[in-house]
């Protein structure tokens, strides 16, 4: 057989679903042997796009998603979906097609040396030159890129190696162990807590790839321990247990923020420093931290690292919280920020102004979104309200990519996201700025028949951007951009398209397209100069 159908085999054998991508001339032979493959390729309108789903996959399945292109251009438009996935910790396998070895040694046509491009932006990549190394060369692939802590790999595929005769078949998959922490260090980290005056949980994203929800809960509830989530560690709790200070990470003070400073210690879980950075949350440095991970802390002058407890966080706070004693600490303030938070929420919830209030928004929406339904916010100003307003019950149903955050995220992510969990009602949250970098995914939504909603906030410009510019000069500077007819560009790749006239008119819509199971955009123009205002309200809390 030719080796792209080595290459083949040994991704069925991972359990590959669906490959993302772009076909190209350097990858003719692997795009034949997939016609005789059970594996689907999903053809997408830009490489970046398809790097997006492949991690959302990642993300959601905890299996790599596998995403391909060709070389040259095709994979230099790749490299930003694959880097967005590495810093997000999502695990994806992207592959390249290449020139011949035979054309590497000079200027060619098209020909980059792509294992250096993509080696700051993976955990390991490698370019194939020798046919009889592609069952190792995958295996090693999905195996880093599953690894703790997930993220991305690559594989370079000379076309010329692509299509030489080989013999061989895929390696067994041997499943990773994760080990747990000592007794020892588990007491330590019990004493350390039960010493403490007012410690706080700081729940990152790695809760979730831990499968630790239920242990985390169980063991804050026993010690009596406030949890604040990042952006990516979201719904780790639900929003509505009294011990969830929701979610931190907006610029600046906020009413959780106040929490970090009463703190005498913070207990870090599955967090990583790029979710939010210590900086933010201790900036001088003198909070002490507990941190456990599957693995050691990233050297930081603001994360200063008391006591590490490195292993499966699920089993690791299973331990901790047979150990603990059960603690009624004076959490009156953690109350204090709660309601402050939810009524704030709560406040426009009948604002009738139009363009639509940002916040008024983010309240119909969770009013008609089923707990396990997913939201996916893409980069933007929308992205802070969401961060900060939208209250998730379960985790992975309100993603926010915050490592990279790379603008154009959401449609892609969406469509991965309804192919992952098609019983799910699933809505991308899109500025018009990045509606319009990845807006040519609707006809592949339609195509797959999709039924995602876009729920599109219009303000006719780079909103986030003039958000910053204000509060930093008083003034903008080249942050306005024409837009398209939305609703004539939406129906014309088949989707439904509604416009929202007036405030009252959203829920219904956003219901309409729910009841419709079809591919549908909603057209909601927003109120932006709400940012300011929160920047104002903000800086209240400085005093």
């Amino acid at each position: 057989m030719k080796a792209a159908e080595l290459m083949i085999k040994c991704l069925e054998r991972e359990g590959v679903e669906y490959i993302f991508g772009v076909p190209g001339e350097e990858n003719l032979d692997i795009m034949d042997a997939l016609l005789d493959s059970s594996i689907e390729f999903i053809v997408t309108r830009h490489e970046t796009n398809a790097a997006f789903m492949a991690g959302t996959y990642g993300r959601l399945t905890g299996k790599p998603g596998v995403c391909l292109a060709t070389l040259g251009p095709g994979a230099t438009n790749l490299l930003t979906g694959v880097a967005n996935s590495n810093m997000d910790h999502s695990p994806i396998v992207a592959i390249t097609g290449q020139a011949g070895l035979d054309r590497q040694h000079k200027i060619s046509h098209q020909y980059y040396d792509l294992v250096s491009i993509f080696e700051p932006v993976t955990k390991w990549n490698t370019q194939v030159k020798k046919a009889e190394i592609i069952p190792e060369v995958v295996r090693k692939a999905f195996d880093v890129a599953q690894g703790e802590k997930p993220g991305a790999t690559h594989i370079d595929l000379p076309e010329d190696i692509a299509a030489m005769e080989v013999e061989g078949k895929p390696l067994e998959i041997i499943e990773p162990t994760i080990m747990e922490a000592g007794e020892r260090v588990i007491t330590d980290a019990a004493k350390l807590i039960e010493q403490a005056k007012h410690p706080l949980i700081l729940a990152g994203m790695g809760v979730e790839r831990g499968q630790a929800e239920e242990s985390l809960r169980t063991f804050a509830e026993k010690a009596d321990l406030p949890v604040v989530h990042t952006f990516m560690g979201k719904g780790a709790i639900s929003w509505k247990n009294d011990q969830s200070l929701l979610t931190a990470g907006i610029s600046g003070k906020d009413y959780i923020t106040c929490g970090f400073e009463q703190s005498d210690l913070i207990i870090a879980i599955g967090f990583d420093i790029a979710e939010y950075p210590p900086k933010n949350w201790n900036p001088d440095g003198e909070s002490p931290i507990l941190h456990i991970d599957t693995i050691e802390a990233e050297t930081d002058a603001n994360y200063p690292v008391k006591h590490s407890v490195i292993g499966d966080i699920n089993e690791n706070l299973k331990q901790l919280e047979k150990v603990i004693s059960s603690t009624d600490r004076d959490n009156k303030w953690v109350a204090n920020v709660r309601e402050k938070t939810l009524n704030e929420y709560e406040t426009f919830a009948d604002d009738t102004s139009y363009p639509v209030k940002p916040q008024k928004i983010i309240h119909d929406l969770r009013s008609v979104m089923n707990e396990e339904d997913i939201v996916i916010s893409d980069v933007g100003a929308h992205k802070m309200w969401m961060a900060r307003m939208y209250h998730t019950f379960e985790p992975n149903t309100c993603l926010i990519s915050n490592g990279l955050a790379s603008m154009g995220i959401a449609v892609p992510a969406a469509i991965s996201a309804k192919m992952v969990h098609p019983e799910r009602n699933v809505v991308a949250v899109v500025g018009d700025g990045a509606f319009q970098m990845s807006s040519a995914e609707l006809e592949t939504a339609k195509r797959l028949n999709l039924p995602i909603i876009i729920l599109l906030w219009r303000d006719g410009g780079y909103g986030l951007i003039e958000w910053h510019q204000r509060r930093e000069f008083n003034r903008t500077s080249n942050v306005k951009f024409g837009n398209p007819e939305f609703l004539q560009l939406a129906q014309s790749y088949g989707f439904e398209a509604i416009g929202i006239n007036e405030a009252g008119e959203l829920k219904g819509a956003i219901k309409k397209a729910v009841a419709m199971n079809k591919p549908v955009l909603i057209d909601c123009p927003v109120d932006y100069s709400e940012n300011m205002k929160l920047t104002e309200k903000l800086g209240e809390i400085l005093s």
